[in-house]
């Protein structure tokens, strides 16, 4: 009886899972994005507010119905190109702003030449940027956002040519600007004030980040951190865009070391203070000229700067791509914490940090990330072997005994407490643990979700091909059931009232009819493997179990195709395991079932 109860708790935390995917799927996400497109909304139609925290000079406000285009926000001020092998952009001399980056290397979409933008000067929608400036008390014309630097040398930053740019506040205060880059993503920004006054000043460096407004294409993944971000001494603090915005209060950090800043799902902004001082860092956030600016910032140690004297501070500014191998380098140079932290490893970060090192390690076997998928699967599988072959042989010796059981409750049919001893002794008898082979799939549980962040969050994988039609494992299956594989010249996603549902959409997620060859294969194997699986006794079970295959090559549809490819291949592996088990038991399995039908219709 406990057996039996047991196994039926197991099939309703299956069905449960099933249920609230689909639940999630099709009803809680699309209420979540229209929500927070009512959110943007309405944040645009609210009223200017003061401005962002305590750091004083913050940049004038932008109205969304004065919003510029590229041309003419970059005209707004004088500039200093930047031009390096992984970025191309330019410096505004209007508070030194590094607001205006190409990332060289990655472009929008597969069939779009344009680079990706990182940072955009202010005037334009959706206006993000970087800069810094310095804090007194009692002292006027401290440099800010909209201070007027002069550029005294330098014509073009690029590794190896620094700027230098120098500002008189009128009150005996010189400051020197030294702004460097290297060949990657790292700006070394150097600023030098000199005390010509006849008494001592006391000022304090600070630095900001701020993007007005959020775009639409960011927050769409509940399972991506997109938002502010910072490590404070060696604690992780992050919060995504609707809970920043939500925030009546600034979220204060502290700690020695760290850095702090913006990321989405594949980029980050970050400052990075020197590691030897305390730092104070703030998420914040309120209105500006009817558009939301999110900010993060940080203020350094306080310089007490006698009369004839000068001091220095140095800061890196990072703006880029959020690749392991650069932030952990980073990382190790500048003496910064957690820096891979940058990328959204997740909760499961013990798993996914290990998959993509493995990931990373056969793709430079093979330089297919799908073949690396593949091969990966094999090295799961291999670790895994002992538990699933103890469990895929107790399935078969159960699979043995559903004559048995069935004389059970046959003889013993109105007598259920009897059926229920006998069939337990039975197995005591055999040995067989009719939970054993569960554990196979729940151990796969954690293992899918973190393979799907890996794929989801690692910018390595972002137009990673495979072979044929699949030119983006992060990306959805292109290919589309309604046209027939694109055999009928015709995007199903124009069809009227139903478009959305039966078309491809461009990103992971959300509600489709539309089925790939993937989703199809996956189907199919999952089919395959149900039937080779114990049938539950109970007719309900047994519907539930055999809707199961169909209901998740809808659910399975809108994944990465690098996920389904995972999915596929584990249970062609997890089939074949079975099978080699099954046939040495001698236990009856579709497979052979098959084989000898045709053998069958071969010799008729």
């Amino acid at each position: 009886m406990q057996q039996e109860n047991n196994r039926n708790l197991v099939i309703f935390i299956v069905a449960s899972l099933l249920i609230f995917g689909v639940y999630y799927w099709f009803v809680m996400r699309p209420i979540e994005l229209r929500r927070a497109e009512a959110a943007r909304a309405a944040a645009a139609a609210q009223a200017p507010a003061e401005g962002v925290g305590p750091v004083p000079g913050a940049s004038s406000s932008d109205s969304p119905s004065a919003f510029v285009d590229e041309r003419t926000a970059l005209s707004r001020s004088a500039r200093v190109p930047v031009r390096t092998p992984a970025l191309t952009g330019s410096i505004s001399m209007t508070g030194g702003r590094i607001d205006h980056l190409y990332l060289n290397d990655y472009r929008v979409t597969l069939d779009d030449p344009a680079t990706i933008e990182l940072l955009r000067p202010e005037g334009m929608e959706h206006a993000y940027f970087a800069y810094v400036g310095w804090l007194g008390q009692n002292i006027e014309g401290l440099p800010g956002p909209d201070t007027q630097w002069v550029l005294r040398s330098g014509t073009e930053l690029s590794p190896g040519h620094p700027i230098v740019m120098n500002y008189d506040n009128g009150q005996g205060l010189t400051f020197t600007r030294t702004i460097e880059v290297d060949e990657q993503f790292l700006f070394t920004i150097t600023d030098r004030v000199d005390n010509n006054s006849d008494h001592s000043v006391t000022l304090a460096p600070y630095g900001s980040i701020q993007r007005r407004g959020i775009p639409t294409d960011l927050g769409r993944q509940p399972i991506v951190h997109e938002g502010a971000i910072g490590v404070f001494g060696d604690q992780l603090h992050q919060s995504k865009y609707p809970n920043w915005e939500d925030e009546d209060r600034p979220e204060e950090y502290a700690g020695e070391g760290g850095w702090v800043g913006v990321t989405d799902k594949y980029w980050l902004t970050a400052f990075i203070p020197e590691q030897d001082e305390t730092f104070e860092a703030q998420f914040r956030t309120a209105e500006r000229g009817g558009v939301r600016t999110f900010e993060t910032a940080y203020q350094s140690r306080t310089w007490v700067i006698p009369a004839g004297r000068s001091a220095t501070e140095t800061v890196h500014l990072f703006a880029g791509a959020k690749r392991n191998e650069i932030l952990t380098a980073y990382g190790e140079e500048l003496g910064a914490p957690r820096m891979t932290d940058a990328i959204d490893w997740g909760m499961f970060w013990f798993l996914t940090k290990p998959f993509f090192t493995v990931l990373e390690f056969f793709y430079g076997l093979v330089h297919n990330f799908g073949v690396a998928i593949l091969l990966l699967t094999v090295a799961v599988k291999l670790v895994l072997f002992p538990l699933a072959n103890k469990a895929y042989a107790s399935m078969s010796r159960m699979r043995m005994l559903q004559p048995k059981m069935e004389e059970i409750r046959e003889r013993f049919k109105d007598d259920p407490a009897k059926q229920q001893q006998e069939i337990m002794a039975m197995y005591q008898r055999e040995k067989v643990n009719p939970l054993a082979g569960c554990w196979p799939m729940l151990i796969q549980i954690p293992i899918f979700y973190s393979l799907y962040k890996v794929l989801t969050v690692t910018i390595e994988m972002r137009h990673a091909p495979f072979f044929g039609w699949i030119r983006d494992l992060s990306a959805r299956d292109p290919s589309n059931v309604w046209n027939l594989f694109g055999l009928i010249p015709w995007d199903p996603a124009t069809a009227p009232l139903v478009g959305g549902l039966i078309g491809v959409s461009s990103h992971v997620g959300g509600i489709t009819l539309a089925l790939g060859v993937l989703a199809l294969l996956y189907g199919a194997t999952m089919w395959l493997q149900t039937q080779m699986n114990p049938p539950p006794t109970d007719e309900m079970q047994r519907k539930i179990f055999g809707m199961m295959p169909i209901l998740f090559t809808f659910i399975m549809a809108p994944f990465a195709a690098g996920l389904l490819i995972y999915w596929i291949w584990s249970n062609i592996l997890t089939i074949i395991q079975q099978y080699v088990i099954m046939h040495r038991f001698k236990a009856e399995n579709p497979i052979d079932t098959f084989i000898e039908r045709l053998r069958q219709k071969k010799d008729a």
